[in-house]
């Protein structure tokens, strides 16, 4: 009896030790972290995931003047046009995460960084009507029955575009992209410090 205590004493604590001991290995090597370049992947599949991100809206409404002239005072109350045009301009700017490659992404063990591309152009369109005024000179307006509808529009666009590519809008949008990157990325990297860089 006195034998069949000694080795269940011995024994026993023998049996947990290898038992414990196959438990922290076994954790060890089945339950690793995914190496950085396999978490940068899956950070790179969620990015182009989104396409284009846009970051900012804006709307311009101002008004624009097209004169057509012919040098001649003359010749320009037969042959003259004049457009004005107001309208509300939608214009969209963001950027294109499908252009950010492997390389603009570093994993280490408590950060990820990751470089974007600078804000760009992605649309723009007309908000409502447009108010449409077109002078036009004696014979023009007997010849021509286009009221000159789309090339006002297209002057509305090109002039709402051109304000909205101006440094300070560009800036904001970047800074904005900056934050719903991170935001987004705070859930792919858990517990990780997100910085976004620009290119």
């Amino acid at each position: 009896m006195r034998k069949i205590k000694l080795i269940f004493a011995i024994g026993l604590p023998v049996i947990l030790v290898i038992f414990g001991l196959g438990v922290y290995l076994g954790s060890r090597l089945f339950s690793r972290t995914p190496a950085p370049r396999a978490k940068a992947a899956v950070i790179l599949s969620t990015l182009h995931d989104r396409g284009f991100l846009v970051t900012q809206t804006y709307v311009f409404d101002q008004p624009i003047k097209i004169e057509k002239k012919t040098g001649s005072a003359f010749k320009d109350i037969f042959w003259g046009e004049t457009i004005t045009a107001r309208g509300a301009v939608e214009v969209n700017l963001g950027i294109d995460l499908g252009k950010v490659s492997a390389e603009d992404i570093e994993v280490a063990a408590d950060s990820v960084k990751v470089k974007i591309p600078g804000a760009q152009l992605f649309n723009s369109r007309l908000l409502g009507p447009m108010e449409l005024n077109n002078e036009r000179g004696l014979l023009k307006r007997l010849i021509a029955s286009d009221q000159g509808y789309n090339e006002a529009l297209s002057y509305l666009t090109k002039e709402a575009e051109a304000s909205a590519l101006q440094a300070e809008f560009i800036d904001r949008a970047d800074e904005r992209a900056k934050e719903d990157i991170a935001r987004l990325l705070g859930y792919v990297a858990l517990a990780k410090k997100i910085i976004i860089e620009k290119k």
